[in-house]
């Protein structure tokens, strides 16, 4: 028996909690799983697991074994990567996932960059909207948009977005613009709900340094971006959206901005990855990567004042470009 290749897969089926998403992960027949695991019982003269058609479960052994195969593994691929780094370049697959149009129109334009780099790291990149659990999903790192929930999970801050208020021309016509945060609850929104938790999105301004937190009224409320900008371009309210996906409408006179002297709160986005999970070399430099061609873009840089969108060369590019995927206000779990 490989033991080495056994703890592996031992702990890709607890970071999981499936056999069957851990064959998948692995690239292994879920066959070839169940009977490592077996082996390994039997080899080491424990129970690591209760298994039921449901659920998996630690017994009180599989707990202890598992912290010591996550550092045992962990200082393997340490001492790899440390003899590796002087002569090889990082290799292997290398799970991703992030938001879908921030990936179509920042992050897949400028790949070839990060292939000519690193041509042996197999990217599998996904680009979802919904929530990814890391561990269960055997995904090595995310990108995400707003606050870190997950205490259990490591971020880095690799960009920001800068949101602006805004409203078509037809809706200030019929509304009037509003001059101050108290004129506000006069108008009407379309609300962002989230997909996580249903709850309707508060606005938030920064007001001096301060968090300032409005609830606004609205006729109308979604769980997408395409279609919050949508709302918002129709005249069904004012919307709060990051910059970028709205610079081509604000540049054309389709939406106009409203308390441009009160910006909505700016949110991080980070690159996250579990605590638990040793950050390998091929994880290292994707980030290190990430966070470089952020750094070029000055919508998610923190330097929006340069009102210039980093992967679209023209504006007519820019205007048939879809939206983002997540309103600036969201708080992004993915």
């Amino acid at each position: 028996m490989d033991r080495l290749q056994a703890m592996q897969v031992f702990t890709r089926v607890v970071d999981t909690n499936s056999f069957t998403r851990a064959a998948e992960t692995l690239d292994m027949p879920r066959a070839s799983v169940t009977t490592i695991i077996q082996n390994l019982e039997a080899f080491l003269g424990v129970r690591l697991m209760h298994r039921t058609t449901r659920r998996l479960s630690l017994t009180p052994d599989g707990a202890a074994y598992y912290e010591r195969c996550v550092r045992i593994l962990a200082d393997v691929e340490e001492t790899e990567a440390s003899f590796q780094s002087g002569n090889k370049k990082p290799h292997g697959k290398l799970r991703i996932d992030m938001p879908g149009s921030l990936g179509k129109l920042i992050v897949i334009p400028s790949l070839c960059e990060f292939h000519t780099r690193y041509p042996d790291i197999d990217l599998q990149l996904g680009l979802t909207d919904r929530p990814v659990d890391l561990l269960q999903e055997g995904v090595d790192c995310v990108l995400r948009v707003g606050a870190l929930q997950d205490s259990s999970l490591v971020a880095r801050r690799i960009g920001l977005f800068e949101g602006v208020t805004c409203a078509s021309p037809d809706y200030i016509q019929r509304a009037g613009m509003p001059q101050t945060l108290d004129d506000l609850e006069q108008h009407k929104a379309v609300n962002y709900f989230s997909s996580r938790t249903g709850r309707v999105l508060d606005w938030a301004f920064l007001v001096d340094g301060k968090e300032v937190e409005v609830k606004m009224k609205g006729i109308v409320s979604v769980n997408d971006a395409d279609a919050y900008v949508t709302c918002g371009l129709e005249g069904f309210g004012l919307i709060q959206p990051a910059r970028f996906m709205v610079l081509p409408a604000l540049q054309s006179g389709k939406l106009v901005e409203v308390l441009p002297h009160l910006k909505p709160l700016p949110m991080p986005i980070s690159a996250v990855y579990p605590h638990s999970k040793h950050l390998s070399s091929k994880v290292r430099v994707f980030v290190d990567w990430i966070a470089e061609l952020f750094d070029r873009c000055p919508l998610l840089s923190g330097r929006a004042g340069l009102e210039k969108m980093c992967t679209m060369k023209t504006f007519e590019e820019r205007e048939s470009a879809p939206a983002l995927d997540t309103p600036v206000m969201t708080e992004w779990v993915a």
